[in-house]
């Protein structure tokens, strides 16, 4: 009876104590490596494929086109070194400095327009209740529309004769100017063509409408804030950074702006020199450069002084964001 009731002695094994001591620090670490490297090669082969396209598609083309800009390459003939040569002339052409500067107006004039505009339709959205989804399907459907085809509706829809806006100006008693051959109405036109492809902006703008929260709205309601005051101290702070994002998507999308104005004005036999000189926006003179006149080389720095433009730009909003866009978080 007192051996059953006598505690046994503890194990004192040497081996043992050694194992359970030396498992955590060498078995299980070099087991986690193992997994953390199998995980971290994974992952390589899910993005691989953005990879090798980024490489292919993208970062290989640019170093080319830095490489291209510093040569004569034509693509039919022998190709020279020819140094800063395509550079110097980018200063020497008047051609840039006016497709740059119609470009920098178009940007001007359609970037806030296009954010205004998909905001409203946004703040609409939210309006309809059920039926947001098919509204918003409806918004999104032009954005698939070819760009080709935009450019032939600008001339349909803004003809100084027969132009559908202008019968419906004619409507109201007022007199539609020429959009497609007055210079001063051209970029206007343009501007008002690309609304038909906001669709985008506004699918974002309704998503982060509706992750705005709603105790707001109503502390500021109880605080007397009107409608006005509410979106402004309430709402647009809360969707600063998407305003901000798509500000800087739609100013490099307008930079880059192309297949619409070369349709309207570059790709029929009736170009007007008058009306082409307004819409000679600074892709369309590279593109006349690479594909016209075959100068690839020049062609290649035109494109390096868009990417700095681009670049100086963004940049520069990036700067300025830090006083207006708010984030969750932040302490400022």
């Amino acid at each position: 009876m007192q051996s059953v009731l006598t505690p046994k002695p503890p194990r004192s094994s040497k081996s043992g104590r050694t194992a359970r001591a030396q498992g955590p620090a060498t078995g299980t670490p070099k087991a986690a490596g193992s997994a953390r490297r199998r995980e971290i090669w994974a992952a390589y082969g899910f993005i691989s494929p953005w990879i090798v396209g980024f490489v292919v598609f993208t970062a290989g083309p640019m170093l080319a086109s830095l490489v291209l800009s510093f040569t004569d390459y034509d693509a039919i003939g022998s190709t020279h070194n020819v140094g800063f040569a395509n550079y110097q002339q980018l200063f020497e052409d008047p051609q840039v400095a006016k497709s740059l500067m119609n470009t920098l107006i178009f940007a001007v004039l359609r970037v806030p327009l296009a954010m205004a505009f998909a905001l409203v339709l946004a703040m609409l959205l939210l309006k309809v209740g059920r039926t947001a989804g098919l509204f918003r399907t409806v918004f999104y459907l032009p954005v698939m529309t070819p760009p080709v085809a935009v450019g032939i509706l600008f001339l349909l829809l803004f003809n100084g004769n027969v132009g559908l806006i202008n019968h419906v100006l004619g409507f109201f008693g007022i007199e539609g100017p020429s959009w497609t051959t007055d210079s001063f109405w051209v970029k206007p036109g343009l501007v008002l063509t690309s609304l038909w492809s906001v669709g985008s902006t506004v699918v974002i703008y309704f998503a982060a409408l509706r992750s705005v929260p709603k105790d707001l709205y109503e502390a500021a309601e109880l605080d007397g804030a009107g409608r006005w005051t509410s979106f402004r101290h309430v709402t647009l702070p809360q969707i600063s950074g998407t305003l901000f994002f798509t500000l800087i998507v739609n100013t490099i999308a307008s930079l880059q702006t192309f297949t619409e104005a070369y349709t309207a004005f570059f790709g029929t036999a009736t170009t007007q020199s008058y009306s082409s000189d307004a819409a000679l926006f600074y892709v369309v003179y590279l593109f006349q450069q690479a594909f016209q006149y075959m100068h690839m080389g020049y062609a290649s720095a035109l494109a390096w002084l868009l990417f700095l433009v681009i670049l100086v730009i963004t940049i520069i909003q990036a700067k300025v964001s830090k006083r207006f866009v708010y984030y969750e978080g932040d302490q400022r």
